[in-house]
């Protein structure tokens, strides 16, 4: 038996003029309980592209302690902000599948747009399969994290070439490692959150909060931070806010390591500590709103500012099916189909 795998039964003939469009995100788990946390955190805690530590240390770690506890408590906060289709980041995630697909078509283009998680479902595995039995044979993967990081978009790569090492026919790969700077990209974020401003007014600070990252990830050369702060500083001078009106930081930490610097958490308390009263807060790295979005930065760092002094908090939403959203993702493939 080989070990490749093909298209066998007149292949030639079978293979597809259309682009194979692959979305890809984080991933979450099937359901807001315990059963289904453990094997998504499993699968998801065992990359090494997520956790460094020396593997023999960390399954220890993570079999004998994290897996026993932290599924319960992930359960609690997921069910806070289940939908009725699901977690927010798969719902949203399958609106940006669906409106990317519309646009391309009504622009005349013939691509299959299919949509993957690196962890938990849609396995991205299997739906690269379905690229292969369908004969595609140009395939564009769009991870949909703006800024370029290891863990995230180079552990999207790791899957995705995994399972094209199994093909005996490699397609024509396009792989979009990061949109940190894209112009419409940028726009999207400013029109989101000016828009914010004039229902809202302007607050004494925006806050602009990425995901965090172990600061020891920067040192061995990830560029995830260089990016933030790139995006921050497009962001607020399309916006033209001075250098007091903002403050970028990052959220999310996990373990006692040092991650990246300013926390979030605790520039909120600083702040407010310091007489600022009125904050809004904004999150570039998430393309979809999801569990850190939702429930840690609508509620829960909002707890930590209030209690710190401040009287008015409000998070701006992720990007999510905004149209403007769309219009950039379909300026990101188009090179490519």
């Amino acid at each position: 038996m080989s070990r490749f795998t093909a298209l066998t039964e007149n292949a030639h003939e079978k293979l597809s003029a259309s682009t194979g469009v692959l979305l890809t995100n984080l991933g979450t788990p099937q359901a807001p309980t315990a059963a289904a946390l453990r094997p998504y955190l499993k699968q998801f805690l065992s990359d090494p592209r997520v956790v460094e530590i020396p593997r023999l240390v960390w399954m220890i770690i993570l079999h004998g302690i994290i897996l026993r506890v932290r599924p319960a408590k992930s359960a609690k906060l997921y069910e806070s902000i289940w939908m009725e289709g699901g977690s927010p980041l798969l719902v949203h995630s399958q609106n940006q599948r669906d409106k990317l697909a519309a646009q391309l078509t009504e622009q005349g283009f013939n691509a299959n747009v299919k949509l993957a998680m690196r962890y938990g479902e849609p396995d991205m595995a299997k739906v690269l399969q379905e690229f292969q039995q369908e004969g595609i044979r140009n395939v564009v993967v769009l991870p949909l994290y703006p800024q370029y990081s290891g863990p995230t978009t180079g552990s999207t790569f790791d899957a995705v070439s995994r399972e094209l090492n199994k093909w005996r026919f490699v397609p024509q790969l396009h792989f979009i490692n990061s949109y940190h700077d894209h112009e419409l990209y940028i726009q999207a974020l400013a029109n989101s959150i000016a828009a914010d401003f004039e229902q809202h007014g302007m607050p004494d600070k925006l806050i602009l909060s990425y995901h965090g990252m172990p600061k020891q990830f920067f040192d061995n050369g990830d560029p995830y931070y260089c990016l933030c702060m790139k995006t921050s500083r497009l962001v607020v001078e399309k916006l033209g806010l001075s250098k007091e009106q903002y403050q970028t930081c990052f959220q999310s930490r996990f373990g006692k390591a040092e991650w990246l610097k300013p926390y979030t958490d605790a520039t909120l308390t600083e702040l407010a500590e310091q007489g600022v009263k009125n904050v809004a807060v904004v999150c570039p790295a998430f393309s979809s709103d999801c569990l850190e979005t939702l429930e840690e930065m609508m509620h829960e760092n909002k707890d930590v500012f209030m209690e710190a002094g401040g009287e008015q908090y409000r998070y701006i939403a992720a990007l999510n099916d905004n149209p403007d959203h769309i219009d950039m993702m379909v300026d990101l493939v188009k090179p490519y189909l």
